[in-house]
């Protein structure tokens, strides 16, 4: 792991115990991750992230809403993975990114507890994952 991503990973940990993000914590975010960090927080802004938890497993994804005029949903693993195109092209395909916009809003929406929850049955998570 590169030294700017340990310094993130540090960054996220401490935004994680306070439950708060400071204006330095803001800027050496942006510093690592650039565009998609001033992307993902007009996204966390808006409230564009929401956490659909099974129950009651606990299992849980995130579903968060685009910047385009269509405000489609993507569905992701904060850490792992989005079902967007930048995700696939950017960070899978070329390397050119460590994470896409929609990751970026759900890890921070997440850090700080400021998701939306929504609560589904195992079953319909299940569902959910299937479509991905």
């Amino acid at each position: 792991m590169s030294t700017s991503n340990l310094v993130a990973e540090s960054v996220w940990r401490a935004i994680g115990s306070t439950r708060s993000v400071t204006d330095d914590q803001l800027s050496i975010l942006h510093f690592t991750y650039g565009k998609n960090f001033e992307r993902a927080v007009r996204i966390f802004d808006q409230r564009g992230v929401k956490m659909i938890s099974g129950l009651p497993s606990g299992r849980s994804i995130f579903q968060v809403v685009g910047e385009s005029r269509r405000k489609e949903e993507y569905m992701c693993f904060a850490e792992h993975y989005c079902g967007c195109y930048s995700f696939f092209y950017d960070i899978v395909n070329r390397g050119e990114e460590l994470c896409c916009k929609h990751q970026l809003a759900a890890r921070l929406a997440a850090s700080t507890g400021t998701c939306i929850d929504a609560k589904v049955s195992d079953e319909e998570f299940a569902l959910l994952l299937s479509k991905l």
